[in-house]
């Protein structure tokens, strides 16, 4: 074994004891920590959307601490201002020369958790949106560099509707995944209840460095995907769309958008993290379906008609899914 493959597998080894404590920490959500995880090796950001005290912040602040990353929880409001978010210039006042100097914002943290994202205004919405494209700020006609690396996971709730302020679809693009936080099972309850109300578990100090994470994310680059995925991931993109000769009746009638290629390159990229967490040199069709729905659920727009039908994008998922299978033989 090279000095590359052993530096690979200790890695891996840090990573899958993290996904264990994690699961001890947060109990009952174990592929939504797979997932997350994914999401963060493939150098994405998240989308979570889930009914408030299902530990949605214990999550994302035990995981920044187990992958040696600085946390900062920003709980979005109607009145909350851009500059709230990123910074702002300062007066400073040393030995009586007066000059403005940069104070960065909480989002110079390397994992942001960014509160009911939907309840903050467009202008502020916005800030956020060049920062996760971007990976810098500008404040005062100067561009100020973010950390690498940087994530931003940012929650909403989907049936709290009144006061919110829906997020834009360019917006929604630039999430790698979104994410859904399920309510816990009977026995997972109980887990919860009998640790929650003792002694909590805690994680044992970092798993990883952020060094250690930038090098395992530029290890998700060099995973291999055969030329029959990527056609089969680009006929399935294709088929999302409604007005394709390639697409469904089902997808003609209920979608009004399709998605955009940046969907593809979050599947591939979601599909090549996962294989190297699994321990293996390519992808496979396994990690594919793995990431369809987290990486196209929130980039396909449905009509009017598949709400009043209760109709969903995993619903047509299985239509994208064969026509991509028809015509990538």
């Amino acid at each position: 074994m090279s000095s590359v493959e052993q530096r690979s597998k200790a890695l891996l080894e840090r990573i899958a004891g993290l996904r264990a404590q994690l699961r001890r920490v947060v109990i009952g959500q174990d592929q939504l920590i797979d997932d997350l995880i994914t999401a963060l090796l493939a150098g994405g950001h998240v989308l979570l959307e889930g009914l408030p005290g299902l530990g949605k912040t214990l999550l994302v602040r035990t995981l920044a601490q187990g992958l040696g990353l600085p946390f900062a929880r920003i709980q979005f409001t109607p009145d909350l201002m851009p500059s709230d978010v990123t910074g702002t210039q300062v007066l400073d006042d040393t030995d009586g020369r007066r000059s403005f100097r940069f104070q960065a914002g909480p989002l110079f943290a390397g994992l942001v958790l960014a509160d009911e994202i939907n309840r903050a205004t467009p202008k502020t919405q916005s800030a956020l949106l060049e920062a996760m494209q971007e990976h810098s700020v500008t404040v005062a006609g100067t561009t100020h560099a973010l950390p690498t690396p940087f994530h931003v996971v940012a929650t909403q709730n989907p049936i709290e509707l009144e006061g919110t302020f829906p997020l834009p679809e360019a917006q929604l693009d630039r999430f790698l995944f979104r994410l859904s936080v399920q309510t816990p099972t009977a026995e997972a309850m109980v887990q919860i209840l009998a640790s929650t109300t003792t002694r909590p578990n805690t994680l044992e100090g970092e798993a990883l460095t952020r060094e250690e994470l930038r090098e395992l994310q530029s290890l998700v680059r060099d995973v291999l995907c055969g030329t029959h995925l990527l056609r089969f991931v680009a006929e399935l993109v294709l088929a999302t769309h409604p007005d394709k000769s390639r697409t469904s009746d089902r997808t003609s009638r209920f979608v009004r958008y399709g998605a955009s290629a940046r969907a593809g390159q979050a599947i591939v990229l979601g599909a090549k993290a996962r294989a190297l967490l699994a321990g293996r040199p390519a992808v496979v069709r396994e990690d594919i379906d793995a990431c369809l729905l987290p990486a196209l659920g929130h980039r396909v727009l449905l009509r009017f008609e598949a709400e009043a039908e209760r109709i969903t994008q995993a619903d047509l998922l299985s239509d994208w899914t064969n026509e991509a299978e028809r015509r990538s033989r």
